[in-house]
């Protein structure tokens, strides 16, 4: 009997391994409402074909943000030492385990290594499938959705399984749940003619008193139109040229075929930058990416973030990142090969890369409540790895103050789609990211916030430690009750720093334009990030990487570093938002930056600021 009662449970064990992974018993992995806002308009083509990603999980994913805090606060002893790329895919490999078991749930489903495709780390497997394939695998079923504002179409679904035993080795699948509508971050676009007039400044006007702008003063045109020149007297820049010797780069992302047209480049080198005429950057292209050159088709978002990065860091290389994978296609052209979220796409990439530019600025983002959170998670976590090899990611805030711009709550739009339809706040991602910085915008001589600048508290990622001090100051100076239930006074504070954001004068299609929005703080920002690491690079020193722990431990400990914008509010959900104050606010975060100073602080033992 004894015997007989151990042959049970072994003969049990290998029935359970002979059984397919496919007809083992599954479980709902994730699902969400049917979105506000789309509509279900039919079934999915079975023979359309996706990018199936699967995400096996990261174990030591707490070990590798352990190397990056360190590897980011000025104070402590490894400060600078970032990750090579072999010793970050290293800290994000799944187990073996994990690995072999997505693979043989695959194989069941007729897909063997020869069909997969995995990044460098192997924490993600990437199959091309048709959607009928892809609802066998997943258990479910994918329909076309159109959003109704817009008119755009994805083919999505709402829940989604796979085997219980594989619960603990995949993360997320997708595209499954993610009803992306990623959209460029622009509030204003005039046509430069139809200002000319108004944007005139007399001759003679004197120059506007800045204190901590070079020379002390900022030319009065400043107040009608943004150009180079603006910037460098605004954020103590005047004078100072890039190294070239030393690696230094600064990169720019392109999404929704968005362009940056070279044409339109010269022009606006030849207007605010003549000794740059003829010089260019580099384009590369992601996923069926496109360098469409065609005048008409200049994208005002790609010209803008391309024309005043470059512009400002001259001579410094500039690498233009034009990835492909646009999520929303018309329901009439279903045979679209790609539906996945670029930004996926995007990190596939520039991890696989040995060299990356030292500072990437993008001006894309999502509502974050339309974010599945494993989703956002994993994608984090991925701009984590970045910064632990030495690059700095810079992210525009948003341009709907702490929603959607409305002070009037009749006419707000602010509504939760967890089900409850309630109104509350809406921070986007990936500015909510604790691994990025976040850059909210000013505008005028002297600054004062902008009412679009977005800012707020993420609803999925808790406040990090760099913040706590700075933003904790700011929640004391709130009435008792202000906005209770509108926002998490306890989630990741956005924005980190600011810069302007309005009135920008490009060139778009062979004509000078003003543009304006967050998109534009951030590749300014980015720029004058890039000046710091050429000034940190000509000294010997690695990058500034990751840039959070510095920027809240210089505001703390150096007041003069960002200049503090203590004016404007940004409404949005029926409400005027909240107030720019002293230190940080979650409009301006810590203000705009004082390069000069910067410069002085960073490229100097950082202790020093500590008086260490």
């Amino acid at each position: 009997m004894r015997s007989l009662s151990l042959w049970f449970p072994v003969a049990f064990a290998a029935l359970v391994v002979a059984v397919p992974a496919k007809d083992r018993a599954h479980k709902v992995k994730d699902s969400i409402l049917s979105p506000r806002g789309w509509t279900k308009t039919g079934k999915a083509p079975a023979d359309h074909i996706i990018d199936l990603r699967i995400a096996l999980p990261q174990p030591r994913f707490p070990e590798l943000e352990k190397h990056l805090y360190e590897i980011s606060d000025p104070l402590h002893d490894r400060y600078g030492e970032h990750l090579s790329k072999e010793e970050v895919e290293a800290l994000v490999s799944p187990e073996a385990e994990s690995v072999h078991l997505v693979n043989e749930w695959l194989a069941s489903h007729g897909l063997y290594e020869d069909s997969l495709r995995r990044t460098p780390a192997n924490d993600w497997v990437i199959v091309s499938v048709p959607v009928s394939l892809a609802e066998e695998i997943l258990k479910t079923e994918y329909h076309t959705w159109t959003h109704e504002a817009s008119g755009d179409s994805l083919v999505r679904t709402t829940a989604y399984s796979i085997p219980e035993h594989l619960d603990e080795h995949v993360e997320l699948v997708e595209p499954t749940l993610f009803f992306s509508r990623t959209k460029s971050l622009k509030t204003s676009f005039r046509i430069h003619d139809e200002e000319a007039k108004s944007a005139v400044v007399a001759a003679d006007t004197p120059p506007i008193s800045i204190p901590s702008a070079s020379g002390g003063h900022v030319d009065a045109s400043c107040n009608k139109t943004i150009t180079i020149t603006c910037l460098q007297q605004l954020y103590n820049a005047v004078g100072f040229t890039p190294d070239v010797k030393h690696g230094n780069q600064i990169g720019i992302t392109g999404y929704l075929e968005q362009f940056a047209n070279i044409q339109d480049l010269q022009q606006f080198y030849a207007d605010q930058r003549p000794d740059a005429l003829n010089s260019t950057f580099k384009t590369v292209l992601i996923n069926g990416g496109e360098n469409n050159q065609t005048l008409a088709d200049a994208g005002a978002e790609a010209n803008l973030d391309t024309q005043f990065a470059y512009g400002l860091t001259f001579p410094t290389p500039g690498t233009f990142f034009s990835t492909g994978g646009r999520p929303p296609f018309k329901a009439d052209n279903l045979t679209t090969s790609n539906t996945n979220e670029p930004y996926s796409d995007w990190l596939d990439f520039v991890l696989a890369q040995k060299k990356l530019p030292q500072a990437i600025s993008t001006s894309y983002a999502d509502d974050e409540q339309t974010v599945p959170v494993a989703y956002a998670k994993r994608v984090c976590n991925g701009f984590a790895q970045l910064g632990a090899r030495g690059v700095s990611l810079l992210f525009s805030s948003g341009d709907g103050g702490v929603g959607d711009g409305e002070e009037d709550p009749a006419l707000q739009e602010c509504f939760t789609n967890d089900g409850r339809n309630v109104t509350r706040f809406v921070p986007l991602f990936p500015p909510s990211c604790p691994y990025v910085t976040a850059v909210g915008g000013t505008i005028h001589v002297p600054e004062t916030a902008v009412f679009f600048s977005g800012g707020g508290f993420s609803d999925v990622f808790t406040r990090p430690v760099y913040q706590e001090l700075a933003v904790s100051k700011f929640l004391k100076t709130l009435a008792p009750g202000t906005y209770e239930g509108l926002f998490n006074p306890n989630g990741r504070a956005i924005p980190d720093v600011a810069a302007q954001a309005d009135l920008f004068r490009i060139f778009l299609s062979g004509r000078p334009v003003s543009i304006g929005g967050t998109s534009a703080a951030a590749p300014t920002f980015a720029a004058f990030v890039s000046l710091l690491n050429s000034a940190r690079l000509a000294k010997g020193l690695p990058s500034l990487g990751f840039l959070n722990p510095l920027v809240y431990t210089i505001q703390a400990l150096d007041k003069t570093a960002f200049n503090d914008i203590t004016v404007g509010n940004n409404p949005g959900c029926g409400t005027p938002g909240f107030n720019a104050t002293k230190g940080w606010d979650p409009i301006t975060g810590v203000g705009t930056p004082n390069f000069g100073k910067l410069k002085d602080i960073v490229t100097f033992n950082l202790l020093g600021i500590a008086g260490l």
